[in-house]
């Protein structure tokens, strides 16, 4: 995954015109997969400017579990990735609610 220093949020309006620009693809999974990383293509930023230029290009980066993850943390509200996302990438075995829970100690 490509360095990212921010998730920038889409307004409900943009996410809603995404979903039906996707809306025309048959397949569902393509659907789902295409609408999604058109919402990470906008909300992905290094250094204030976008971090992918093209679909194919996001996908490529991209595993599934990247695009949940950088969703999920789109949709608490977006801002920096946050430590548990790096480390994720760089360690399998990190476990984030453990992370969190020492973290707090």
């Amino acid at each position: 995954m490509r360095e990212i220093d921010e998730l920038r949020g889409l307004t409900a309006g943009r996410l809603l015109e995404l979903w039906r620009e996707a809306r025309g693809i048959g397949d569902p999974l393509e659907r789902v997969l295409l609408c999604n990383v058109r919402i990470l293509m906008e909300a992905c930023r290094f250094q204030g400017k976008r971090v992918y230029g093209s679909e194919a290009e996001a996908l490529a980066d991209l595993t599934g579990r990247e695009m949940e993850r950088l969703l999920r943390r789109l949709s608490e509200g977006g801002g920096a990735p946050g430590p548990e996302m790096e480390a994720e990438a760089k360690n399998p075995g990190f476990d984030p609610a453990r992370f969190r829970v020492l973290e707090g100690a």
